[in-house]
């Protein structure tokens, strides 16, 4: 029963009504205007693919596949870099106001418990984005000392705005303070792009990913192929990616 209400919902809620609607509407113009009917067809299917989470998966999985997660005795380096994913502002908090988004409050749990096991200092990377959004980097240290992390073992780069900015606003941290080694603390479906970013820079990093999307090993089963918002932003978001690594080749 449970399965059978999950499959009535993702036909009621976007985008799944949206399907539904243009479904009758290819169904309706069909005999009268064929080509145009087909043409709805094809956005219509086009907008069940990208929201079903098979095939979500299998784009964000393929992104996260691709640095394996390096064992903590296998970490060799000077620095944890952590690169920020959007905040709120505002919003109540223990110690203040503003909060981690859900991907960057995975990457900055991770890199203190890195920074427990290696005592490694952190560099957390990221600005305020909008008019109406936390500044991450602001936030993240912040949140970071209530974890009991030491003032002395923290560094903060608050102005990024994108991963590009990221990467060059770190390396002149890094260059200041002596450091050449950094250990890359972000999603796994957003550190191929991370790595492009800094590798441009001339920096090698460690990557460590964290905040994993797709389960390992995925299963297959009937309700991947229901249409949802949440597996329509997981494509957005691999696809976002993929452009994102073309223009950095583009660009060298």
């Amino acid at each position: 029963m449970i399965y059978i209400i999950k499959f009535l919902y993702s036909f009621v809620l976007p985008p799944g009504l949206f399907i539904v609607l243009l479904f009758g509407m290819t169904v309706w113009l069909w005999r009268s205007q064929f080509n145009v009917a087909m043409v709805l067809l094809a956005i219509t299917l086009l907008l069940y693919i990208s929201s079903i989470s098979i095939v979500s998966n299998l784009l964000i999985g393929s992104l996260e596949r691709q640095y394996p997660q390096p064992k903590v005795a296998e970490l060799q380096g000077d620095v944890i870099v952590v690169l920020g994913a959007g905040a709120s502002k505002g919003t109540p908090d223990i110690d203040g106001t503003g909060n981690m988004y859900g991907s960057a409050g995975n990457r900055l749990i991770t890199a203190a418990r890195l920074h427990r096991i290696t005592g490694l200092p952190i560099l957390f990377s990221g600005g305020q984005v909008f008019s109406d959004s936390g500044n991450e980097a602001d936030i993240a240290k912040r949140q970071l000392l209530g974890m009991g992390v030491e003032e002395s073992k923290l560094m903060v780069e608050n102005r990024s705005l994108n991963t590009a900015q990221n990467a060059n606003n770190t390396a002149v941290i890094l260059k200041e303070k002596g450091l050449s080694h950094p250990i890359l603390v972000t999603s796994g479906f957003h550190l191929p792009r991370s790595v492009m970013q800094f590798k441009r820079l001339g920096l090698t990093v460690q990557p460590f990913p964290t905040d994993y999307w797709v389960s390992q090993p995925s299963s297959m089963y009937f309700s991947k192929f229901y249409p949802s918002a949440s597996a329509m932003s997981s494509t957005a978001t691999a696809i976002k990616e993929y452009l994102g690594m073309l223009a950095v080749k583009i660009k060298n």
